[in-house]
């Protein structure tokens, strides 16, 4: 009986056990809470804007180089001989004047000749003498003794002309042995520095031989590359044959030297004769007067020939555009306005210039209009924004 009953039990137990949990269940539901369906809340974006003024704007146009002397020359002896002195001032980044004697050469063999050229001439006068008297007596005796027309010969004018061609070579040959004895010392051209230096005393040189490489102090210059669309900007001197030069725009070149930046003031001078084939870039040519000179700063380095340098060339004025941050372009031609209900409007405009920091905007924009310089992900037209802070001038140069 016993047994019959545990049977029981154990089947009849999960039975009640689900009935009862089925009946909480149903209790459970019947007594939920009522669902409140709530509207999702919109919060606006919060956005930085620019404040549009237009102004006159003096376009910059940056580019770098290096200083390059605008004389650069090969001191060549013009005659031979042994080095036996030698200018302080002639050694590698020595000054020197024009005028100056770097070097000279030994002059005995050239006061020689000229010792020699001199006793020639005076040969040669006395021969031409001897033929003029002897043209003017056979002159005479032919008026007197001789019949028909004389000879040239008879008149000894073939020896009058040898003897005078006989003292004019002998003056050319003096004349060029003291021409020889002054190229004994070797002289500056113009006011430079030594760039190298190629020989010292007791050495001998020959003809034509170099002897050093000098430059001019006189003006420096820097060979600038330019892309073709920044020509636009720049009212450059161009060359046209037979045309007068013009002068063109100042630059400002900035170039570091013991830790301090340094700045020169230089014009554009010209722009060079083609364009390169590989890069497409022009080439201008900005140039430094005395760039060895002492200015205004003592502890200013002179604007020394390998210096590198960066320019900014002052280019053309525009009148009445604006200069946004390039944060303020929304695709390639249109910004983000912020209109008076606090929305966003797309806006056409017209570019004037793109460069990494800022756009200068020719049309599309007003004076007062807020432009969004915040990077958006998703925008559509008339949407709602918060303006955090507004900006009314921008400090970049365009």
């Amino acid at each position: 009986m016993s047994s019959t009953v545990a049977r029981l039990f154990r089947i009849v137990t999960p039975v009640i056990v689900l009935g009862v949990s089925g009946l909480c269940a149903y209790i459970l539901i019947l007594n939920k809470p009522a669902v409140q369906t709530e509207l999702p809340t919109f919060v606006p974006p919060v956005i930085r804007v620019h404040t549009v003024t237009l102004q006159d704007v003096e376009l910059l146009v940056r580019s770098q180089g290096t200083v390059k002397p605008r004389t650069e020359s090969q001191l060549v002896p013009e005659i031979s001989g042994r080095v036996i002195s030698v200018a302080s001032s002639f050694a590698s980044g020595g000054f020197f004047e024009e005028g100056d004697v770097l070097l000279k050469i030994d002059p005995y063999d050239y006061e020689q000749a000229i010792i020699s050229d001199r006793a020639r001439l005076a040969e040669a006068k006395l021969h031409l003498a001897r033929e003029e008297a002897e043209a003017e007596l056979a002159h005479e005796e032919w008026e007197e003794l001789g019949r028909g027309a004389p000879r040239a010969l008879t008149l000894h004018e073939p020896q009058l002309e040898d003897a005078k061609a006989a003292v004019a070579a002998a003056l050319a040959n003096l004349d060029r042995a003291k021409r020889n004895l002054d190229r004994a010392e070797l002289r500056a051209p113009y006011a430079g520095r030594v760039l190298q230096k190629n020989v010292d005393i007791g050495q001998f040189i020959s003809l034509g031989t170099p002897v050093a490489t000098i430059y001019a102090v006189d003006y420096a210059e820097i060979r600038l590359p330019l892309p073709d669309e920044e020509l636009a900007y720049l009212d450059l001197p161009l060359s046209y044959r037979g045309g007068q030069e013009q002068s063109g725009p100042p630059v400002t070149l900035l170039a570091q030297f013991a830790g301090r930046t340094h700045q020169w003031q230089g014009l554009i001078v010209r722009t060079e004769g083609e364009i390169d084939a590989v890069s497409r870039m022009v080439h201008v040519v900005a140039q430094v007067k005395d760039p060895y000179a002492l200015g205004t700063d003592p502890n200013r380095p002179p604007l020394a020939a390998g210096m590198y340098v960066e320019a900014t060339i002052i280019g053309r004025i525009v009148r009445g555009v604006a200069v946004l941050p390039r944060a303020a372009l929304s695709g390639s031609s249109q910004v983000l306005i912020v209109d008076e209900e606090s929305r966003l409007r797309f806006k056409n405009i017209e570019l004037l210039r793109t460069t990494v920091d800022t756009i200068v905007v020719r049309a599309g924009l007003e004076t007062g209009d807020m432009v969004s310089v915040s990077p958006l992900e998703a925008v559509t037209d008339g949407m709602k924004v918060q303006v955090l802070s507004r900006t009314a001038n921008f400090e970049e140069e365009p």
